[in-house]
């Protein structure tokens, strides 16, 4: 059996070796990392720095795929040389490795420009996991922070960083931003946009020299002038990495040079990736490294046939909202090409098309990047658009001239950034029964880069899945024209913290019940309540703490955890009943008492001579948590299921969240209090608890899925806790647990809460313990904590109900 050593454990190296699998070839074969991290998602570093993503969410081959596949990994290792006669490779650690085969895929290393006094403490570069880590640690709110290069990268570690809090700055030595995406046109629209939302973009500047006392202080600039800095980042451009290509005796120019089929000029020797050079060009993004894995995955496994003709390139950025596309040629040439141009600079959409012989040979797309997939597929295909050429700009009013996926080849790449095909993405649904967008990602990594082809994903999901289910919709409302996901990232970046604020710089300025409250929600959850509160934008039962009945009055239900209650709680109940002549009295189907027909004027009355927080059996938040009776005094119970309902309750009242939460907890699995079909339940069994979320009772019955079985009742409740949290950053407004957890997957929940990694369920728990503290009852809170029933007012009355 022959021995395969790869050299470079990144996205280009495994993507080869997973091509090379698929050909069942007879290797051995053994990975060497110098990073000590499994393979990873690049593409996704920015999200990670953002906070949006944890590591291990973008690892995209754990160590037991390793495993299965009898494949020797050796993290942490660098090869320093190759011995070309001998046919062995040298680690750092001094092991030596023989070969018949060697792939090498050492990717590239950041160029670092000659600025005097670089390696000052508080430089970073942002290149991989580690550098990620690095500025994770040493980003804080507020800490001046500048990034020096507008490309691709830059902009990405800018994004980042702001989102971290971060003031940045982004120096760029060019003209305009993303010189080698966009013409200037374009790299003025994107400066312009990032400028307003916060990023301080210069232009035209040639950083000399890092300004400090060990510790870097600011940066200067050629010609005079500087600017302060606390943390400094270089993102300026990368550099193939050839010394092992050299120490071998290949042939190198800019990179290492490969023919059509990935070999190079020595016959055992093949490389892949970011240093390789083929017709003189060497690929810094994802999609044609993972086109070049495929062409010599066939050559080296004896299949030699298709070969590489070099790849259309595209490149798409997201920050702070605002969308950038680009593919193909974008520098004017003046050999017949024409453009065509779009602009709409007060809606910040820009849209620049080249054509050549009535063929599309650039794209350039700010602000507005829905047809991005069409533009590919025309590009890709070399097709003659000269019949939709008065619809160019707007091809999704074409009527039949976009793509049909029933015509797409089953070979044909749908996710360029992931080299996901047609065919696997056909055979992935049927095989996994999938259902939505979230579910072809996780399964496929489809859509999982930079997002482009999500559309198109869509298209055929459509076409081939029997119970498609449609993604939330894309706009919150036609006041605000944004996705809440685009919402949540421009609240985060900009640090917007009203309602009003958002509206006026974003929307038509006045707003609806529908974009209102659900902003009111966005601002509590990203800010953990330490923002401006409106409650004039919360929906009329928040504002009175009370439930509106079909004939204008009012329902008021006081909060009694677990169903436990006083002789003292009951009597001002029934004082306050007889007082304000209350038409029905009810035990509700959640273990309390609701106070029916109250008029609204005397809603800050009765509460006053309650002295009982609200129930809040009204809002988009906690409701109660159901319980049984538990071990005190059922003869079945094998857990204390009130206590532990009552802590939970404790725990989460007077949170919001995407829509009401219902819990339950019961002391043994004859389920009285029916903890299986709610959003959130504990199910006591011998020596243990159940954790159970996403079920349902109501129009749609829904069995909760298990989330996790622990031990102690200490560990079901974080578990709680953890899905809960998750639930309130992740779920989009108005969407209750059962359909978040059959959007996402029970085992994605699962891996990004009680099975994540320490510091992103510690983060989860940070995050909820910060907005719990904060959370009060509107206008109550206790006096004393040893005693429950004793509560202060904290507020006015005619404040709170105003």
């Amino acid at each position: 059996m022959q021995k395969l050593v790869v050299v470079g454990n990144g996205m280009a190296g495994v993507a080869c070796v997973e091509q090379i699998l698929k050909h069942a070839p007879k290797f051995e074969i053994t990975i060497f990392g110098d990073e000590t991290h499994a393979n990873y998602n690049r593409i996704l570093l920015s999200s990670v720095l953002a906070g949006e993503k944890s590591r291990d969410e973008i690892t995209l081959n754990d160590l037991g795929w390793y495993e299965r596949h009898n494949i020797r990994l050796r993290l942490g290792v660098r090869i320093v040389d190759v011995d070309i006669q001998g046919k062995t490779v040298l680690g750092d650690d001094g092991s030596v490795t023989p070969f018949d085969k060697l792939l090498l895929a050492t990717g590239s290393s950041p160029i670092i420009p000659s600025i005097e006094d670089v390696k000052k403490d508080g430089v970073f570069v942002f290149r991989n996991l580690d550098d990620t880590t690095a500025l994770l640690k040493h980003c804080r709110p507020r800490l001046r922070t500048v990034v020096i290069g507008g490309g691709l990268l830059g902009l990405e570690a800018a994004r980042g960083l702001q989102v971290q809090g971060c003031d940045v700055t982004v120096v760029h030595l060019m003209e305009w931003l993303m010189e080698r995406q966009l013409d200037s046109t374009g790299g003025s629209y994107l400066a312009a946009r990032m400028n307003q939302m916060g990023i301080t973009v210069l232009l035209g500047l040639s950083t000399t020299r890092i300004l400090g006392n060990g510790h870097v202080e600011g940066v200067e600039f050629k010609g005079g002038g500087s600017i302060p800095a606390e943390l400094v980042v270089v993102a300026a451009g990368i550099r193939p990495n050839v010394t092992l290509g050299e120490r071998a005796g290949l042939e190198i120019k800019r990179g290492i040079v490969v023919n059509d089929y990935m070999e190079t000029s020595h016959p055992d020797i093949y490389a892949v990736g970011e240093c390789v050079q083929h017709n003189g060009i060497c690929y810094g993004l994802v999609a044609p490294l993972l086109e070049q894995g495929k062409v010599l995955a066939a050559t080296i496994s004896g299949n030699k046939g298709p070969k590489y003709e070099g790849s259309v390139t595209a490149a798409k950025l997201k920050i702070m909202g605002v969308n950038v596309f680009s593919a193909g040629e974008i520098a004017d040439k003046f050999d017949g090409s024409e453009v065509i141009r779009y602009e709409d600079a007060s809606l910040g959409v820009y849209k620049r098309l080249t054509l050549k012989n009535n063929k599309l040979t650039g794209v350039i797309l700010v602000g507005e990047i829905d047809d991005s997939h069409r533009y590919m597929d025309w590009l890709r295909a070399s097709t003659d658009v000269s019949t939709v050429r008065r619809q160019l700009l707007f091809p999704t009013a074409v009527e039949d001239s976009g793509l049909d996926v029933a015509g797409l080849a089953d070979s044909e790449t749908v996710c360029g950034c992931m080299g996901v095909t047609k065919g696997s993405i056909v055979n992935s649904i049927h095989e996994n029964g999938i259902q939505t967008l979230a579910q072809l990602k996780e399964c496929t990594r489809a859509s999982t880069g930079c997002g482009s082809c999500s559309s198109l994903c869509q298209q055929i999901l459509k076409a081939v899945a029997p119970e498609f289910q449609e993604d939330a919709k894309k706009t919150l409302c036609d006041c605000l024209p944004f996705a809440q996901e685009n919402l949540r990232e421009i609240l985060r970046s900009q640090k917007l913290s009203s309602v009003q604020e958002v509206l006026d710089i974003y929307g038509n300025g006045l707003g609806c019940e529908v974009c209102k409250p659900a902003l009111s929600y966005m601002l509590d959850m990203l800010w953990c309540g330490d923002h401006e509160e409106d409650r004039s934008a919360r929906f009329i039962n928040d504002r009175v703490h009370a439930n509106i009945q079909k004939d204008g009055t009012f329902s008021v239900v006081p909060r009694i955890r677990g169903g436990v209650t006083s002789p003292d709680e009951l009597r001002r109940i029934a004082d306050a009943a007889e007082k304000y002549n209350v038409r029905m009295v009810k035990i509700t189907g959640s273990q309390r008492i609701d106070l029916l027909g109250i008029r609204k004027a005397d809603l800050p009355k009765i509460w006053a001579d309650l002295g009982m927080p609200s129930g809040q059996a009204y809002t988009k938040g906690v409701r109660m948590v159901k319980t049984c009776v538990g071990i005190d005094f059922c003869r079945f119970g094998v857990q204390d299921s009130t206590s532990a309902g009552i802590e939970l309750e404790r725990r989460l009242e007077n949170l919001y969240t995407p829509h009401k939460v219902k819990m339950g907890a019961v002391g043994c699995p004859r389920n009285c209090a029916e903890a299986t079909v709610k959003d959130i339940g504990l199910v006591g069994q011998e020596g243990s608890w159940q954790v159970v979320i996403g079920g349902a009772a109501g129009k749609k019955v829904r069995k909760a899925d298990l989330l996790i079985t622990v031990e102690t009742t200490e560990e079901a409740l974080d578990a709680a806790e953890l899905f809960f949290q998750y639930y309130r950053e992740n779920a989009n407004y108005l969407e209750r647990t059962y359909d978040f957890v059959e959007r996402l997957g029970i085992e994605k929940v699962r891996k990004q809460t009680v099975y994540a990694i320490d510091e992103t369920r510690q983060g989860l728990l940070d995050r909820l313990h910060k907005s719990k503290a904060r959370a009060r009852d509107a206008w109550l809170e206790r006096d004393d904590p040893s005693n429950p029933t004793q509560f202060v007012q904290i507020e006015p009355l005619e404040k709170v109900f105003a």
